[in-house]
């Protein structure tokens, strides 16, 4: 039997989806940041989440 073949499993899967809904400015600003980082957007959405939590997450320890 020949070995597997396909993509590797990922150790941290991403199974649920996101859909939102944006003005054609905030895409322009998300499109940016895509092209100026070379991320994805869900790169890029996923970075706004993490820096948001961080700063919120701060402001309880203070």
């Amino acid at each position: 039997m020949s070995p597997r073949t396909g993509r590797p499993h990922s150790e941290n899967p991403k199974h649920v989806r996101v859909e939102t809904r944006m003005t054609t400015e905030d895409l322009e600003k998300l499109e940016y940041c895509c092209k100026a980082t070379g991320k994805s957007r869900s790169e890029i959405v996923r970075e706004g989440i993490h820096e948001v939590y961080a700063r919120l997450h701060n402001l309880e320890e203070n």
